[in-house]
């Protein structure tokens, strides 16, 4: 059975109040005697439990981090850098995936609550904000990572989204690109955003991006293999694509390879946030890039910040992404 603290103080031979002074460095009690209690602690491998820690008052050490899907490259190296960071503070992670679904959105946040996490950090579009409005009531600190609400004051840290449309829009243009489409996720904010910045650089050279030509996809395999399959049946097929996740454009390149279109010697393609799949896929994949690690810094160390000052008025961090170039878009100006 595992060691309970009784355990302890029994065989320390003092009581459990003692042990949990030592437990939580608290009281006034003798260096010998703190020294036995910890020498029995580790001779019986006891972990105190986090929960009566929090029933205490005093910190879990645990951040809770809610994605919307792990399978996605991109949280995945997200989830990695938290926790990375995360370790270097002393803290734990509890990862949780919703998949893209509310009841498992609201079931999540109701357990870690229950694990009381000193804080937690959103990186998927809740579908109802109410559940932000639990947390504040509870004095959860919470950070929206990589999503934004512009009608809640809190603490954000994300990525110019704009900015990187715009970036893939500059790049396809200046390789002498014209007829263009992109397949987003029209149901993420970034996803949009990234829209409007690559729609603004097209309109700056005059050109409008045809309705058509944008395509609504998730970040899945499955919707990525029909959006593809409905760009590459276009009886006018334009010369470059933009998609808005790395994972929708390697699957983009994978079902152009079935239908016999290479890349980019037939059609070109950009994708977006700079994961694994951008240097596995064949050719290289031209993308934008996040910069991943520093924004799972810049949010540990504003959830940290937060925990220690509940009060602190919201901020948000914005980075700058920038384009990585590779081998997957043609320059039509040679």
């Amino acid at each position: 059975m595992k060691p309970t603290i009784y355990d302890v103080a029994e065989k320390a031979g003092v009581s459990i109040a003692t042990v949990s002074k030592v437990v939580n460095n608290t009281g006034h009690i003798s260096e010998k005697t703190r020294k036995k209690v910890m020498k029995i602690m580790e001779e019986l491998e006891y972990q105190p439990s986090s929960l009566a820690a929090a029933l205490t008052g005093k910190k879990t050490y645990t951040i809770g981090v809610l994605v919307p899907d792990i399978a996605n490259p991109f949280f995945a190296e997200v989830a990695r850098a938290l926790e990375n960071n995360a370790r270097e503070t002393g803290y734990s992670i509890i990862l949780c995936s919703t998949d893209y679904q509310l009841e498992r959105e609201q079931e999540y946040l109701e357990l870690l609550l229950k694990k009381q996490v000193d804080g937690i950090i959103i990186a998927t579009e809740l579908k109802e904000l109410k559940a932000l409005q639990k947390l504040r009531s509870r004095n959860i600190p919470f950070i929206l990572f990589s999503i934004d609400h512009l009608s809640l004051s809190a603490h954000v840290v994300t990525t110019d989204d704009i900015r990187g449309g715009y970036l893939a829009g500059c790049y396809l243009l200046e390789k002498g690109h014209r007829k263009m489409a992109m397949i987003t996720e029209m149901e993420r904010p970034s996803g949009r955003l990234r829209l409007e910045g690559f729609k603004q650089a097209l309109a700056d050279q005059k050109i409008e991006l045809d309705s058509n030509a944008i395509i609504n996809a998730k970040s899945k395999i499955e919707d990525a293999k029909l959006a593809a399959q409905k760009i590459l049946q276009m009886k006018e097929r334009p010369t470059a694509v933009f998609a808005s996740t790395d994972l929708i454009a390697a699957v983009f390149i994978n079902e152009a390879r079935k239908a016999k279109v290479l890349v980019p010697k037939h059609i070109s393609v950009i994708g977006f946030d700079n994961t694994i799949y951008a240097e596995l896929s064949d050719p290289g994949l031209t993308t934008i890039a996040q910069p991943i690690s520093d924004l799972a810094r810049y949010a540990i160390q504003q959830l940290l910040e937060a925990i220690e000052e509940p009060r602190m008025p919201g901020r948000r961090i914005m980075l700058t992404p920038t384009l990585v170039e590779r081998e997957s878009v043609k320059d039509l100006t040679r």
